[in-house]
């Protein structure tokens, strides 16, 4: 670094906010209390100064580059940052051989910072394989990818995970706020109206970057046109969003819940796709939409197919693992899919009849032929006595009571004609008449 190189980098008033707001000391990190807080293994290992090689997964903005370089300057380690788009092999052996000689001459270690490891070749994660291995490069790699897939098994044996969360719209206003005050951020320029606050925190989608990014275009806007303060509407368009009426813990997010639900049942994909679109751009978790549709999929799907759990629970899945934007298209899907399922309540309505026979008529005694018999006691007392295994009957059925006898002949189940359901309901009318029911 020559002497302008040196100039720039100490004259904080070029850089972006969001790089002028990064902390410098683990205590002063947002969030990831689950890796990071007080007595951790990862913070314990940091403040020992026996920090393994580590992959940082997590969201975009959570503070994987932050993490990095605070854990060189705790250690006294050396921070390298490498590109995994425009460094090679050859770049790698460079590295490595100043490392060597930085740890033999200076005694002081490397830590090597790659971002976007998941975007290494097979050859430049196999180059790095014995030198983390012999201590010479502390390898931090980050990712938004699943390492699971995107490193190879060899380098991911060699490195802990740390999984990063997305921030929470507090951890963010926090954010916020202390920018907008910091001497090293806008130092009191301008103010934050607590809705544009709210508006930015719940339009990051948890991506502390974005945030301040959003706060520094909105602030400059506000200061050029001679205003004291970011409302609303500032916020709205430094992040090129618009709010939609919803408010998470108000009347306009029950109605909308409430009508995407009613789509659903309704067998309206329009609509509650139109609904479930409202509720994202709203800045809704998209977790809470799809633990509805998974809910949907039994009370009102249920076994007229079968299927549309297994949808509904891939599609959460699939956007734990990919995450937004790209998570729209699978919770998409399976809004579709549940929408235009053949429907019945049979599941909560079952539910609901057994629940009301329990409640209705106590803990009723179990049939002696249906108890368990593990000692010569019980089996004395005819516990399992008279029990018929139907698999030694033709068909692998045989007519027989399982209800509490004080319950002969009641009907719990009933199915509806709808999908599978015909099928099933079939069958059992058939089973109950050969039980006499």
């Amino acid at each position: 670094m020559d002497l302008f190189d040196r100039a720039v980098a100490d004259d904080p008033s070029g850089k972006p906010l969001a790089e002028r707001m990064r902390p410098r000391r683990l205590e002063d990190f947002a969030g990831q209390e689950h890796v990071l807080g007080p007595g951790t293994a990862l913070r314990r290992s940091i403040e020992a100064d026996q920090v393994p090689s580590l992959i940082l997964w997590g969201p975009p903005g959570t503070g994987k580059t932050t993490l990095a370089r605070i854990v060189a300057q705790r250690t006294g380690a050396d921070f390298v940052p490498f590109s995994a788009v425009l460094g090679g092999v050859k770049e790698i052996r460079e590295i490595v051989a100043a490392a060597r000689d930085r740890r033999r001459m200076h005694r002081k270690r490397t830590i090597l910072f790659v971002d976007e490891i998941h975007r290494f070749t097979r050859a430049q994660q196999d180059a790095f394989l014995p030198h983390v291995e012999d201590g010479t490069i502390t390898l931090i790699g980050a990712t938004t990818e699943n390492p699971s897939f995107e490193v190879n098994a060899a380098l991911l044996s060699r490195c802990r995970v740390a999984t990063l969360r997305a921030l929470t719209e507090d951890e963010v206003a926090a954010l916020l706020d202390r920018a907008v005050a910091a001497p090293e951020g806008l130092a009191g320029a301008v103010a934050l109206t607590p809705e544009a606050r709210d508006t930015i925190a719940r339009l990051s989608y948890g991506d502390a970057r974005k945030a301040l990014n959003a706060l520094e275009v909105s602030a400059a806007a506000v200061r050029l046109a001679g205003r004291p303060a970011v409302e609303k509407a500032d916020a709205e368009e430094a992040l090129q969003a618009r709010t939609v009426n919803y408010d998470k813990q108000g009347e306009e997010h029950y109605n909308v819940v409430s009508a995407f639900i009613k789509s659903l049942r309704g067998s309206d994909p329009d609509a509650a796709v139109y609904y479930m679109v409202r509720m994202l751009e709203a800045g809704e978790d998209p977790r809470f939409v799809l633990r509805r549709m998974v809910i949907f999929a039994s009370e009102d799907v249920g076994n007229a197919d079968p299927q549309a759990l297994q949808v509904a629970v891939s599609a959460l899945q699939a956007v734990e693992l990919v995450g937004l934007p790209e998570g729209v298209l699978p919770m998409s899907q399976a809004a579709i899919y549940l929408a235009l399922a053949p429907k019945s309540n049979t599941a909560i309505a079952a539910y609901g009849n057994a629940r009301r026979l329990v409640r209705e008529r106590g803990p009723l005694p179990v049939p002696l032929k249906l108890r368990n018999a593990p000692t010569k006691l019980m089996e004395g007392l005819g516990y399992g006595g008279g029990y018929r295994y139907p698999h030694n009957f033709e068909g692998h059925y045989v007519a027989e009571e399982y209800l509490p006898d004080a319950l002969r002949g009641e009907q719990v189940v009933q199915l509806s004609e709808n999908g599978l359901e015909k099928a099933l309901g079939e069958r059992l009318r058939a089973l109950r008449e050969k039980a006499g029911k």
